[in-house]
């Protein structure tokens, strides 16, 4: 099951932007995954938003916002073309969301952290990444 954190200093996006961003990006891993569009799917991507006080990010150079999205994925759940699409895409999300545009790109990072088969948990039960496969595969609208 996909899991989203998106990281930003307070104030740095949008109100707008903020109502919306952890549902867009959300939606943006699951299209990238490969995941149905169903109402188990969407349940299961779950999107967090920490928002870090005035002054606890900073770089050597600047105090101007960065953003950091961070992506948990079963492994084997995203191709190299699917992180790419995914990485490009979050990042357009994320500025959308900070009223940035493309020349602030560099402002965003984008982490996938793949967790090893038998290691994630849910509902009691060790989940793997053929048993959501084979899940998708059973609830897909589009098949």
């Amino acid at each position: 099951m996909p899991m989203i954190r998106l990281t930003v200093p307070a104030g740095a996006l949008t109100e707008e932007g903020r109502g919306s961003v952890q549902r867009e990006l959300a939606a943006v891993l699951l299209r990238w995954e490969g995941a149905p569009d169903t109402a188990f799917f969407r349940a299961q991507a779950w999107s967090y938003l920490v928002e870090l006080p005035e002054g606890a990010q900073r770089t050597a150079e600047d105090d101007a916002p960065r953003f950091l999205v961070e992506v948990t994925v079963p492994q084997g759940a995203l191709s190299e073309r699917r992180k790419a699409g995914l990485v490009e895409e979050a990042t357009k999300t994320v500025l959308a969301a900070a009223g940035l545009g493309q020349d602030d790109a560099l402002r965003v990072w984008v982490l996938v952290h793949e967790q090893p088969d038998g290691t994630w948990g849910a509902g009691g039960a060790v989940i793997r990444h053929a048993d959501l496969v084979a899940l998708a595969k059973g609830q897909r609208t589009d098949a």
